[in-house]
């Protein structure tokens, strides 16, 4: 099957590394994996910081849709529009006009809804989400938060389920090595916001444990690194090592030599790096916030504790780091869950069998 790919948000190959792009890079491998033949529709990036840019944004899209319209008419056309991740401030400017033109099923994957924009200026952009998930032949939902509120605010909607998931081939032969139990280690970009305020929470948690003999190897890096290494000024020099940003490689190498991930996930989608570090035989400590529950088991692979209680997620370390059998069987029910359930073939299957059950037989 030809599916046009197009992820408003931020394309497969922009420059800057995220969650977001690695995800979309993700499902186009698994698209492939299945069989499908997948082609990136455009590159125009629709997200807008302002209500008004985003506005601006849907105008200056004009020209792009006349290109595919005129690039649908007059050669092959997709046989599928697959659109990840649109939302209020990057809806879709084409997908869902050039399907209904040309009678072809269109798919949302990570859409999302939120009420409280109904009452802003964002009114206009996130009823361009509604109606493209209310239209489509299905919309692939990945968390359950994400799912709830598209199912409240479009009951008559069309949904299926597709858990987030890794290319696990770095962690299939090489399990953890256990060299160093006492080590914790975190990635992350370093921007403001919630990854800024998941820093801050880490450095206070730890603050709670200077009595332990823990280091924390922080992999990432980004605009308000300097900001982040405030936050870790007070310990002891040794106790934090600053990797920067690292390649797939390395990090399961890095991921392997620990033995604890520590992340709190304020407001996260749900963390791919949450599944990489389980895949590598750690346990994890996360906050019970956003979508982070849809990639950790709660009390199986990790611990998960209330949002914004900074002694709780100090205390769930320091029980991990005190008891090295919990440590080690939660690190190995984490490798088995990531390996055995969340695999890009695994991914690849699920995702095959929801086109074919919702968009039709696949030619």
């Amino acid at each position: 099957m030809r599916i046009a790919f197009y992820a408003p948000l931020k394309s497969p190959n922009h420059s800057v590394p995220s969650g977001d792009r690695l995800m979309a890079r993700l499902l186009i491998r698994a698209l492939e994996l299945a069989g499908h033949s997948v082609e990136l529709a455009s590159e125009f990036r629709s997200f807008a910081p302002t209500a008004e840019i985003g506005a601006e944004l849907q105008s200056a899209a004009a020209s792009e849709l006349a290109r595919l319209r005129q690039q649908w008419a007059s050669g092959p056309r997709p046989q599928l529009w697959f659109c990840y991740h649109p939302y209020y401030k990057s809806p879709d400017p084409f997908g869902p006009v050039l399907c209904a033109e040309f009678g072809v099923p269109y798919v949302t994957a990570e859409a999302s809804y939120s009420p409280k924009r109904d009452q802003t200026d964002w009114a206009p952009l996130q009823q361009l989400v509604v109606d493209a998930v209310r239209n489509a032949a299905v919309n692939i939902t990945m968390t359950q938060r994400d799912k709830a509120g598209l199912v409240r605010a479009i009951p008559d909607g069309r949904f299926a389920d597709l858990k987030p998931f890794i290319d696990t081939a770095a962690f299939d032969v090489n399990a953890p090595s256990g060299a160093s139990s006492q080590r914790l280690i975190a990635i992350a970009m370093m921007r403001a916001g919630d990854k800024m305020d998941s820093y801050m929470m880490l450095a206070a948690a730890l603050r709670f444990l200077r009595d332990r003999p823990w280091t924390l190897a922080i992999i990432g890096d980004g605009p308000m690194r300097e900001d982040v290494e405030r936050q870790f000024a007070e310990f002891a020099p040794g106790r934090i090592q600053w990797l920067g940003e690292l390649g797939g490689a390395e990090i399961a190498d890095e991921l392997r030599n620990s033995g604890i991930y520590v992340w709190p996930g304020c407001g996260e989608a749900y963390g791919l790096a949450y599944l990489e570090a389980q895949a590598a035989g750690l346990p994890v400590v996360a906050q019970k916030t956003a979508g982070v529950p849809d990639v950790v088991e709660a009390g199986v692979t990790g611990y998960l504790t209330p949002s914004n209680d900074i002694a709780a997620y100090a205390a769930a370390i320091g029980a991990l780091l005190d008891d090295p059998f919990k440590r080690s069987s939660m690190g190995d029910s984490a490798r088995h869950f990531v390996l055995g359930e969340r695999s890009l073939e695994i991914a690849a299957v699920k995702l095959d069998t929801i086109l074919r059950g919702y968009a039709g037989p696949m030619t």
